[in-house]
């Protein structure tokens, strides 16, 4: 045969490419191409579109695939409104829309840009800035994370007594997470204390005037927090002409996770869209996990109907990622639920090998079940990084970790310090903060508390003096520091006047670099491990140099953080290969190859915190879901029938005994591989150990007699 003769195998491969070609969504499957295109000239209708995306089926290639479909068919990138849940979701999401353009138009192809693509935090703090004057906003205001935002309303309680009463009043923490979901579920009060926060209910009053006071608080000092980025932004589309005029500027708007959506955000898309021509999301009820931070599936669910047209529901049930044993009990755990979009999941994957159920004694007989199989996966060829563990709480691991260190198994948990919860990276943003906005008070308490001898009364006078001038510098020039602050107060005055010589723009970014070089001794002075904390305030640097200007920075950094400081690096910096240890709620959107679940026992999944309500009880099902729905190749639920759990207040630590889940019904144990480990040996089981708890029980009456 000639070497130029395609062989038998190469032609569907060559077929496959021209057809690419010619079709650039020939690989989509029916269903992916029906969302695809919906609203073109296949299918010109503009009704609303949900598409139901189940686990592992394309859901971010659809979406972007449906981007670049209504580009070729002629909408304007400008014109259209992409909400994420991350800012790399939005970067993958241009990467992928680039992808598919240059496929059709060839490679010369600019890359596409849409500049509305992001989560809908940041977009609501463009458009707010963008309308400030006409909504009553100052367009210089400060975004508080947070820290800062509980850190503001700590202060609104100290001054209005709240911390001198004589039973116990919510912390500044707890106080801030019922403002929060009261915003973002839009309930009342009484509603949100008596469901989420009952032990605070006898507070609803004074509750009430801490929030009326830390509104005027956020107000008087222009800054706003996370809520009211969509609190404001929904206020806007509550004007006819303000959400006629924003909705106008957008011919589609596209929402991703919409599943994770909350009420407020829910509104905000029906402003915009009130007849919901042009819009799209994507999303599964599935897995709708996030209620504890004011999410509701009932957005999802209720979808269809919420709009002046009935929107058109498109399910996605193709999955690319797992064996079809592994979604045959996913599925029948889901069926299960009392309210959901039907769809059931399947694939091309046959798989041989069924999920196991691993019956174990107690928590250290899981560990080294998990442990045991975790080497033998990775001995038969799967790294470590593609094994993960799971767990419905983070404290569900603590007896695992030790035997993994134990055995020099290395892993990664997800979580640890935030990058913006660390001090030094506090500080220098409260600096910039500060030059930004003179009146934010708590940037300035903690921006002049960096230099010695200035304590938090001169602070406060320092403050008072800015918010009493007319020019901020003028007031910071003619400030009297104290004697012992009067070295380093010269070197801030400096630094404070650089930074307010323009807008910011023009001198940016050079005036991190002016920032940094102040607080570099503050920082050698502050922390021992100065050196580790360099690192976090020269990258802080670097990224400031991808930013048009300051505003935008400090925005930009606030709603969409690094996960985390350089300081706290873990074993991947000392390993080439390591295992995942992760929470189910970290886990969403992630998939590995083998996947073992600790725990699925009733108590821990559904939590017993979680049993209050049927709608508690079908999200901790949806949890257990998800969970499953990671695992390519391999399924492993542990099943332990005793564990030691830690419980706060009077009631001490204890031993627990439970029974496998309740969602794992005795109907779907057919479709497990049921294993029971140990196997105890033939003639002798408990009896031994029972007279030996019998004698010590024995010895302890007799030691009272």
């Amino acid at each position: 045969m000639s070497s130029l003769s395609p062989s038998p195998t190469a032609t569907p491969v060559l077929d496959r490419e021209a057809a690419r070609r010619s079709d650039p969504f020939a690989d989509l499957n029916a269903a992916q191409r029906a969302a695809v295109e919906h609203g073109t000239e296949a299918e010109p209708e503009l009704r609303p579109l949900l598409v139901i995306a189940g686990a592992g089926s394309g859901k971010t290639n659809t979406l972007a695939h449906r981007v670049a479909r209504l580009i070729l068919h002629g909408a304007d990138p400008q014109r259209m409104l992409l909400l994420t849940f991350s800012r790399r979701a939005a970067q993958e999401m241009e990467q992928r829309v680039s992808g598919v353009l240059r496929r059709v138009l060839g490679g010369t192809t600019a890359p596409a840009v849409l500049p509305w693509s992001g989560t809908f935090h940041s977009v609501g703090a463009r458009l707010l800035r963008e309308y400030a004057g006409r909504i009553g906003l100052e367009a210089n205001f400060t975004i508080s994370d947070r820290g800062d935002a509980e850190d503001l309303l700590g202060l609104v309680r100290n001054d209005l007594g709240l911390t001198q009463t004589r039973s116990r009043f919510p912390q500044k923490g707890t106080c801030l997470s019922i403002y929060s979901r009261v915003v973002n579920t839009q309930a009342p009060l009484a509603e949100v204390l008596q469901q989420t926060f009952p032990w605070c209910s006898a507070w609803e009053d004074e509750l009430r005037r801490l929030f009326g006071a830390y509104v005027e608080a956020k107000q008087h000092q222009n800054v706003l927090d996370y809520d009211d980025l969509l609190l404001f932004w929904s206020e806007m589309m509550g004007e006819p002409s303000l959400a006629a005029e924003v909705g106008a500027a957008f011919d589609h708007v596209l929402v991703d996770e919409y599943q994770d959506t909350n009420r407020l955000q829910a509104t905000i898309l029906l402003g915009l869209k009130p007849e919901g021509t042009g819009m799209t999301v994507v999303g599964d009820d599935a897995q709708s996990i996030y209620a504890f931070r004011g999410a509701t599936v009932r957005n999802i669910l209720d979808f269809p109907h919420q709009f002046g047209q009935p929107a058109r529901s498109v399910a996605l049930e193709q999955n690319y990622r797992s064996t079809q044993p592994i979604l045959a009990v996913s599925n029948a755990v889901i069926a299960a639920a009392s309210e959901r979009h039907a769809k059931t999941l399947w694939t091309e994957r046959p798989g041989a090998q069924l999920p196991q159920l691993v019956t174990v004694p107690d928590e250290a007989s899981e560990a080294r079940w998990v442990a045991d199989r975790i080497l033998e996966h990775r001995e038969a060829g799967l790294t470590l990084k593609s094994q993960a563990v799971l767990f419905r709480s983070s404290s569900h691991s603590a007896v695992l970790e030790l035997e993994l260190t134990r055995r020099n198994i290395p892993f990664v948990k997800f979580g640890g310090l935030k990058f913006l919860e660390a001090s030094h990276v506090k500080d220098l943003l409260a600096i910039l903060r500060f030059a930004q906005n003179p009146r934010g008070r708590l940037a300035g308490l903690r921006t002049l508390q960096l230099m010695p001898g200035i304590g938090p009364v001169t602070a406060t006078r320092v403050l008072e003096a800015i918010e009493q001038a007319a020019d901020p510098r003028e007031a910071v020039q003619a400030f009297e520091p104290p004697a012992a602050a009067a070295a380093e107060w010269a070197g801030f005055v400096a630094l404070f006047l650089a930074m307010h010589k323009s807008s910011g723009a023009a001198t940016w970014p050079a005036e991190v670099g002016l920032a940094k070089r102040w607080y570099l001794p503050q920082l050698e002075r502050l922390h021992d491990d100065a050196e580790a904390r360099r690192a976090d305030v020269e990258n802080l640097e670097r990224m400031a140099a991808g930013y048009a200007d300051r505003e935008r920075f400090l925005s930009e950094l606030t709603l969409d953080p690094p996960e985390a400081t350089s300081d706290q690096a873990g074993p991947p910096g000392r390993d080439e290969d390591y295992l995942i240890l992760s929470t189910i709620h970290s886990a969403k959107g992630q998939e590995w190859n083998a996947v073992f679940l600790l725990r699925a026992v009733d108590g821990c999944m559904p939590s017993d915190l979680g049993t209050g309500s049927s709608a508690e009880i079908d999200e901790e099902r949806r949890l257990l879901y998800v969970a499953m729905t990671r695992a390519k190749d391999h399924l492993h639920v542990m099943v332990p029938h005793r564990f030691y759990i830690t419980q706060q207040g009077s009631m001490g630590d204890r031993h627990v005994y439970a029974a496998r889940t309740r969602f794992i019904a005795d109907s779907l144990l057919p479709q497990f591989e049921s294993i029971s480990w140990p196997q105890a040996a033939a003639g002798h089981g408990p009896r031994a150990p029972q007279t030996a708890v019998m004698q010590i029980r024995d010895r302890a009456r007799s030691a009272w007699r």
